[in-house]
């Protein structure tokens, strides 16, 4: 995933997302800081939304169900991984991948898991703790190397 295909992603989703919280085109365009008319427009393909607009979206309604299903769980862990090349969050213990994730490879206790709706990869400790996330699979695979010297 690219930054145009999260936008397109926001772009296709937004009405829904508007009208899963119940607001009305009125109220969306002023959460969001654009106006009506602009809303308008992309609700109706004829206009996009910019990065910061798509990021914005998506982190003020994260925990929507349209968002979590469009990018399976952590919508914010999809945005840094699309804005930095090298992104190696420090996060708390994860739930294992029990709900977003398949297992890819797994050594000495350290996985490879793909989230199955965004198709990033990530690869946890034995304590299911994250260690990085990327796109590209060669890089997690490089990385993987790396941590089990394997």
């Amino acid at each position: 995933m690219d930054k145009k295909k999260f936008i397109d992603s926001i772009n296709n989703k937004l009405k829904l997302i508007r009208i899963e919280n119940n607001y009305s085109q009125e109220k969306m365009s002023e959460i969001v800081g654009i106006s009506k008319k602009t809303l308008i427009e992309i609700e109706k393909g004829r206009s996009s939304l910019t990065w910061a607009g798509a990021v914005c979206i998506a982190t003020l309604f994260e925990h929507s169900e349209i968002i979590q299903m469009t990018f399976g769980g952590d919508v914010n862990e999809v945005i840094k991984t699309v804005a930095f090349t090298h992104y190696e969050p420090s996060l708390p213990k994860t739930l294992g991948g029990k709900v977003w994730w398949r297992q890819f490879r797994e050594f000495n206790g350290y996985k490879i898991q793909q989230n199955i709706l965004s198709h990033h990869y990530r690869i946890l400790d034995e304590e299911d703790r994250k260690i990085c996330s990327s796109f590209e699979l060669d890089e997690i695979e490089l990385r993987f190397k790396e941590i089990t010297n394997n």
